[in-house]
C-alpha cells in the first residue's frame, strides 16, 4: 500500500498529493544536494575496459531492460557482458548469472531483470553484483571485450559512457521523497547521452497467445505505463510490488473468480513463472534504437581500442 501511495504522488499526482510532497520538501531538497555533491567531487575510476551504462534519474522502470537487450543485438563486439545489481533477487554477492547464453542459476538468485536479460542474449554473459566494480573485473577476468552497465548512472566512481534514457509524461520533477527523481532533474545534462522516447528509440509491442479475458498479472513499478499498449480483452487487473515473485494459487483463484481464460504478462514478470500452469499471454516489447546511437556507441568501443 505504502509502495502504491508513494507511486501516485511520483507517477500520477492529483492536487492533493501536492500537499504531502510540499510536506516532503526539505527532505528532497536536502537528499538533492547530497547527489549533486556526490557527483560533483568522486573522481571516476578507469576499469581499461569499455563500459556502456544505461540508466536513468527516476526510481522505477523507464525501459531500460529491453533498451540494453536491443543494444547489445546491434554492438560491434563479440564477448559482451551485461553487469547488474540483480534488483529483487533472494542472494547476496557476485552471481555469474549466464555465460555466453548458458543460464547458470535461477532466476530468484539471479533477479526477474538479469534473467530476462540472460535468456534474451544467447551470446553474452550476465554478471550481477551490488558492488558492480567487482561484477565488471569478473567479466575481465571472463574474457569480456566490452561492459554494459545495467542501471548504472548511479555509479558514479566509474568511467563510462553514461546514457540516460529520458522519461516521458513525468508530472512531478521533484527529487525523492517527495517525486521519482533519484536527483535534480538537470543533472541529467551530466550525461554523455540523453535518449528520447519516439525520437532516438521507437517501442515495438507484440503479443503471444492472447484470449478473450485476461487477468493483467504484473510486478513492475508504475504499471499504470502499460496502459497505452494494452490489447482489449482485460478484465481485471492484479498488481505487486516491483520485482515481488507470484503465487499461483492465489492468481489461479482470482482466474476463477472473474472467468479470466488466461493471464496477460510482461516478459519481466514471465521470467518468474515458467513452471506456472496457468494459460499465459505475453506482452512483448522491443526497441529500434536509432541508428546515429548506434554508431555513437560502436565508435566509443572503438576508439576505447
Amino acid at each position: 500500500m505504502m509502495v502504491s501511495f508513494f507511486e501516485t504522488i511520483w507517477f500520477a499526482p492529483k492536487w492533493y498529493h501536492w500537499l504531502v510532497a510540499i510536506l516532503l520538501l526539505p527532505i528532497s531538497i536536502l537528499w538533492g544536494i547530497i547527489a549533486y555533491f556526490r557527483r560533483s567531487f568522486i573522481t571516476p575510476q578507469d576499469l581499461q575496459i569499455p563500459i556502456i551504462s544505461l540508466g536513468n534519474l527516476i526510481v522505477g522502470g523507464s525501459g531500460k531492460t529491453p533498451f540494453l537487450i536491443s543494444l547489445a543485438k546491434e554492438l560491434n563486439a563479440k564477448n559482451i557482458h551485461i553487469v547488474s545489481r540483480g534488483y529483487g533477487r533472494v542472494s547476496s554477492g557476485l552471481i555469474e548469472v549466464s555465460h555466453k547464453g548458458k543460464i547458470l542459476t535461477t532466476v530468484e538468485k539471479s533477479g526477474d531483470e538479469a534473467m530476462l536479460i540472460a535468456s534474451s542474449l544467447p551470446s553474452a554473459s550476465v554478471i550481477v553484483s551490488e558492488n558492480r566494480t567487482n561484477g565488471i573485473i569478473r567479466a575481465k577476468e571472463l574474457g569480456a571485450d566490452i561492459i554494459l552497465l545495467d542501471d548504472g548512472h548511479n555509479q558514479i566512481s566509474i568511467k563510462k559512457l553514461d546514457i540516460i534514457l529520458e522519461p516521458n509524461h513525468i508530472k512531478n520533477y521533484l527529487p525523492m521523497p517527495s517525486g521519482p527523481f533519484r536527483e535534480y532533474w538537470f543533472m541529467s545534462k551530466k550525461a554523455d547521452l540523453i535518449l528520447k522516447d519516439e525520437v532516438d528509440f521507437k517501442r515495438e509491442v507484440e503479443f503471444e497467445n492472447l484470449t478473450k479475458k485476461m487477468l493483467l498479472v504484473t510486478a513492475i513499478a508504475n504499471p499504470s505505463r502499460l496502459d497505452r499498449y494494452l490489447p482489449n480483452g482485460i478484465i481485471d487487473r492484479y498488481f505487486q510490488k516491483d520485482h515481488s515473485y507470484f503465487d499461483e494459487v492465489k492468481i489461479a483463484n482470482k482466474m476463477s473468480k472473474i472467468g479470466a481464460n488466461s493471464i496477460l504478462v510482461t516478459e519481466k514478470d514471465f521470467v518468474k513463472m515458467s513452471a506456472f500452469k496457468l494459460p499465459i499471454s505475453k506482452i512483448k516489447l522491443k526497441l529500434e534504437i536509432n541508428s546515429d546511437v548506434i554508431s555513437t556507441v560502436n565508435r566509443y568501443i572503438e576508439g576505447y581500442k
